[in-house]
């Protein structure tokens, strides 16, 4: 039998169930209503009210449920965008970016409805200027597709999150990856923001056109917006600092009797002031994950994949230093290689480890 405590509780529940549904009836209805003047705006191809796809745009890749969008737009320009806002706010209708799904933290699902703002037709690189080490390009772009338009310029864009990630979503979330021990996070590289705000309005984070690379004069707007989740505004343009594509990069293997002696390693080689380019520690669970979804051979023990770039004297002078370290710490197997096939494959299975540690287990998901 229920105490009165847990009979008011359990009222306070479902009368907060029922108001949650009608709210989201009341957003779905408001939703509907504007759906023929957001396909004024874009077009009729480029609204989809379709199950399926409101479901897809409904969850990303981590474990959290999803929630299908009321309806999916797509625009093709920062002036729609600011129309679909000014839509949305007038008619109080949450309002949802989102770039490839690729991501594990939940923000692109709907859970109180709305329209889902599909990004990934703005898909321009605007302006490389190759003096300044900068480009801007529209959220749709993705990291590789960006990599591969800079090569000839023998420049790069170093953020590599797992994913093939659109920039508009490394931008919302601050995305990292396996560079960031030398070149930062999305906060350190995102130079300009072009934003859609709640209410339609459009403001550039620092300055219509600007790619300053000092932040001290005024409020520093840019990295208010990386990473806010798409909770403060869109992002129609996205400014990068860039670097030079290095002269050579060698890439190393090494295993420990323990974390411990792993991750001492990473911090001598970091207070010696090795310039290193990538330090990642995978423990021997997430090795034998690696070894049978990527198909490799390391033995299961903990383990650091790193890498080294700069001119060929330096690098050498690098690789001997960290070896000396790490053979103190009781490393062993230490094995290095310049081959870019065998750099691609060694990274690429630490970008695939999600779903390495995925496979382990079938039918679960990790938190």
């Amino acid at each position: 039998m229920l105490s009165p405590f847990h009979k008011s509780s359990l009222f306070l529940l479902r009368s907060s169930e029922h108001l949650s549904k009608y709210r989201n009836l009341l957003t779905l209805h408001n939703t509907l209503k504007v759906v023929p003047d957001i396909i004024k705006v874009v077009g009729d191809k480029n609204v989809c009210v379709t199950e399926a796809i409101r479901k897809q745009h409904g969850t990303d890749e981590g474990y959290h449920k999803g929630f299908p969008a009321d309806v999916v737009v797509k625009p093709q320009t920062t002036e729609q965008v600011s129309h679909i806002a000014k839509l949305c706010h007038k008619n109080r209708i949450p309002i949802i970016p989102f770039g490839v799904g690729s991501g594990l933290e939940g923000g692109v699902i709907p859970v109180k409805g709305g329209v889902t703002v599909n990004m990934t037709d703005m898909n321009q690189i605007v302006q490389v200027n190759p003096d300044d080490f900068d480009v801007t390009v529209q959220p749709g772009v993705v990291r590789k597709g960006l990599n591969t338009y800079l090569r000839d310029t023998g420049l790069w864009f170093p953020i590599d999150p797992g994913a093939d990630a659109s920039i508009g979503g490394m931008a919302a979330t601050s995305a990292s990856g396996t560079n960031a021990v030398r070149y930062g996070t999305m906060r350190e590289n995102v130079m300009n923001i072009e934003v859609v705000l709640a209410d339609g309005n459009i403001i550039n984070t620092a300055g219509k056109g600007k790619r300053p690379r000092k932040t001290a004069a005024g409020y520093n707007l840019t990295n208010l917006f990386v990473g806010s989740e798409g909770t403060l505004g869109i992002f129609t343009e996205i400014t990068l600092r860039l670097y030079a594509i290095p002269e050579t990069i060698i890439a190393a293997v090494c295993s420990f009797p323990s974390v411990e002696d792993a991750v001492r390693t990473a911090i001598q080689t970091l207070q010696t002031n090795i310039p290193i380019a990538r330090v990642e520690l995978l423990d021997d669970i997430a090795i034998k994950a690696c070894n049978s979804y990527s198909k490799l051979t390391h033995a299961e023990l903990p383990t650091l994949f790193m890498e080294f770039q700069g001119l060929a004297c330096q690098v050498e002078q690098q690789l001997k230093a960290v070896r000396e370290i790490a053979v103190q710490n009781g490393g062993n197997n230490f094995t290095s290689s310049d081959d870019v096939q065998e750099r691609n494959r060694l990274w690429t299975a630490r970008h695939n480890l999600f779903y390495a540690i995925l496979a382990l287990k079938t039918g679960c998901k990790v938190l």
